[in-house]
């Protein structure tokens, strides 16, 4: 068993990703490039709630993600969505924002931001 400490364990667990999301949806709600690819702008909570089972699952909190949804599949589940570089840009602007508001460590930060830049890169289906 390895004495290494996950990056859920170090923030403190789930609290820091759903204050994370929240801050991410805040910078959403208002943009229109990106409100525009959620089918019910108005409800956002399931997003939401989505979005911060997967990042507590990454970061090795519980399974509960997957146990509810099965794989991730990220590609998969947002290739019905026309996601070109502007949406990613978009995307990004406000995951960092709500990184950088987050009261935690630069190396903590530093490895979020990293992931969702390679992740945000990683759904882009379009030339647009």
């Amino acid at each position: 068993m390895s004495d290494e400490v996950s990056l859920y364990q170090e923030v403190g667990g789930s609290d820091f990703f759903v204050e994370l999301v929240n801050k991410f949806y805040e910078g959403v709600v208002s943009d229109e490039i990106i409100i525009s690819l959620y089918p019910d702008r108005n409800d956002l909570e399931g997003a939401k709630e989505r979005l911060s089972l997967f990042l507590m699952q990454y970061w090795g909190g519980p399974t509960t993600y997957s146990d509810e949804r099965g794989h991730p599949r990220l590609r998969q589940r947002h290739f019905p969505f026309a996601i070109g570089e502007r949406e990613r840009d978009h995307w990004l602007m406000h995951m960092q924002s709500a990184i950088d508001a987050m009261p935690t460590s630069d190396s903590v930060r530093t490895r979020l931001s990293e992931y969702m830049s390679n992740a945000a890169q990683h759904l882009v289906n379009t030339g647009q």
